[in-house]
């Protein structure tokens, strides 16, 4: 697939899961977003207490929901939510094509790669949080910053919806 940058939104989105954990807690929480490689933003996210198929289904869903016209290559990991069949009928039915990273090879999907380290450097790493409800709504207040807030070189110093909102102007 590449990290080739693209020409307009929804050409192309990436997805994976992450994990976050803090001391003392028991569960976890798994963050399930989806980026649009042409301007880096999170389109859509789902946070759950489960890394299961449910997780990566609802972000899907949502994302379908917001951008129903939207026809990308959809690309992630060989995660087992991804490889289900359930999944590929999502894809199938929205009309996009699935793209998958090739065994051993996770810089396919550097750029969400990129994001989760980016959001773990800046907001959780040596950070301390009162409870994993604490922790959620601090990852929400991140990707909302991450959007519309945190500029971006590759994109002429402007934010993710900055730059989205310019060239959908131009569509």
């Amino acid at each position: 697939m590449g990290c080739k940058i693209q020409n307009k939104p929804n050409e192309k989105w990436l997805t994976d899961v992450s994990e976050f954990s803090i001391p003392g807690e028991k569960r976890k929480l798994y963050l399930s977003p989806i980026m649009d490689l042409y301007d880096n933003v999170i389109i859509e996210y789902n946070i759950s207490y489960s890394n299961n198929n449910r997780l990566v289904f609802k972000m899907f869903d949502n994302a379908i929901k917001k951008y129903p016209n939207a026809k990308p290559i959809f690309h992630s990991d060989r995660g087992f939510q991804y490889t289900s069949r359930v999944f590929n009928d999502k894809l199938e039915k929205s009309g996009m094509t699935q793209s998958m990273s090739r065994v051993g090879k996770c810089i396919d999907n550097g750029p969400m790669e990129g994001f989760f380290g980016i959001i773990k450097s800046e907001m959780f790493y040596d950070k301390k949080f009162e409870s994993l409800e604490d922790l959620k709504e601090k990852i929400e207040e991140y990707i909302r910053y991450y959007n519309e807030e945190r500029l971006q070189k590759r994109l002429e110093c402007m934010t993710p919806i900055e730059y989205r909102n310019q060239a959908l102007q131009f569509i």
